[in-house]
């Protein structure tokens, strides 16, 4: 992580985030983006952490999260890059949760790996729900297969409609639909499902 914090401007005057976005997607210079991580990288390190509960894996994290970037961000427009990073640690860790469970046949390997943390995320984020992954993975299977692929498109891929309408093939009117309905019955399905 220490080679991030080498990158900066060779000027010193003040340039605004959005100009620094624009210029890394101009350019693809690597110290831009690095100098646009860099003032994040300890809040994405704490996202990761609350996540996955190991210090050497919220690192890794940290540098998966930056080299993710090396190409999200020439394909997407961000207007706020903190509440943006936020988002895309959080499903980066949720991705990494669901694949060690794949891993090892659905059995818990921590139990408090496996909490989502309610407090930190939105409220009508269905993929941040009080419970347990395990709770969220049957309710998915319990979707429409158009809301669960929009939902995982939009919530762990970070796709906009326009991508999953192209993804797809649905139609693109219909994809903030299933997202929508997808959304509530999730919820719906999250909080009835006993003591989660």
């Amino acid at each position: 992580m220490k080679f991030l914090k080498l990158f900066h401007f060779k000027d010193h005057k003040p340039v605004s985030e959005a100009d620094q976005l624009a210029a890394y997607r101009r350019s693809g210079d690597v110290a831009v983006l690095g100098a646009l991580y860099a003032p994040y990288m300890d809040m994405v390190f704490g996202v990761s952490f609350q996540y996955l509960r190991n210090e050497e894996d919220s690192k890794d994290a940290v540098m998966q999260i930056f080299e993710k970037l090396i190409i999200d961000l020439k394909q997407h427009e961000v207007s706020n890059l903190k509440s943006w990073l936020h988002s895309v640690a959080r499903n980066h860790c949720l991705m990494k949760l669901r694949s060690a469970r794949t891993l090892a046949g659905f059995e818990v390997i921590e139990d408090v790996e496996h909490e989502l943390h309610l407090a930190t995320q939105p409220e009508d984020n269905p993929l941040h729900l009080d419970g347990r992954l395990d709770a969220l993975d049957e309710c998915m299977q319990k979707l429409t297969y158009e809301q669960r692929v929009s939902i995982e498109l939009f919530y762990m891929q970070d796709k906009c409609y326009r991508d999953i309408a192209g993804a797809t093939g649905f139609d693109m009117s219909k994809v903030k639909s299933y997202i929508q309905n997808g959304k509530r019955n999730l919820k719906i399905c999250v909080e009835g499902h006993g003591s989660y």
